[in-house]
């Protein structure tokens, strides 16, 4: 049986948010250049892919993208009891004295972003990391902030974020998803 769940966001308000995003990233950087959009795989890369159209409709300018696999600088990494699916990075320009801006779906723990972090300072050294992500749920278990948030959602013990984007799950939601007792 499925958990109860309540849709907080659907394609609509994703487009929103991501044009917002787009706009406050130009803004905070006074401009694209020396910017490199970075997608955390999974749903990072598709919300990347996305700034990336976005930008390039308000500049006409082609932003360079690319991916970070998270999965060997997780923390967690050898305590999990899954077989891990890398995926690979991706990084197509040398992001030394970039900004690189890294781009999420749910910040929750701030554990991921440290992962990717440490991945992409293992390719080079940036002037700056940015995060841009979709949904900040709250419950930091490290120091770490979004410079960019599309919706801010607290959630409580129990509850789950869930982000559903059509280029890896057919719908363009979020979800808010509840434990059942």
């Amino acid at each position: 049986m499925a958990a109860p769940h309540r849709v907080l966001m659907k394609a609509d308000g994703i487009t929103r948010s991501i044009t917002r995003l787009a706009h406050e990233i130009l803004e905070r950087n006074d401009g694209p250049e020396h910017l490199v959009l970075v997608g955390i795989q999974t749903r990072g890369v598709p919300l990347a892919q996305r700034l990336q159209e976005k930008l390039r409709t308000i500049t006409q300018l082609e932003l360079p993208i690319g991916s970070v696999d998270i999965t060997f600088h997780r923390d967690d990494y050898r305590e999990r009891l899954v077989v891990p699916q890398v995926k690979g990075t991706n990084l197509p320009v040398n992001v030394d004295n970039q900004t690189v801006v890294l781009a999420d779906d749910v910040l929750f723990t701030g554990r991921t972003v440290r992962a990717a972090i440490d991945t992409i300072l293992s390719y080079g050294r940036p002037a700056r990391i940015q995060l841009a992500v979709l949904v900040d749920r709250g419950h930091r278990e490290l120091p770490i902030k979004a410079d960019f948030v599309g919706k801010n959602f607290p959630t409580h013990e129990g509850e789950h974020i869930h982000v559903h984007l059509k280029e890896v799950d057919g719908v363009d939601e979020v979800l808010l998803l509840r434990e059942e007792d």
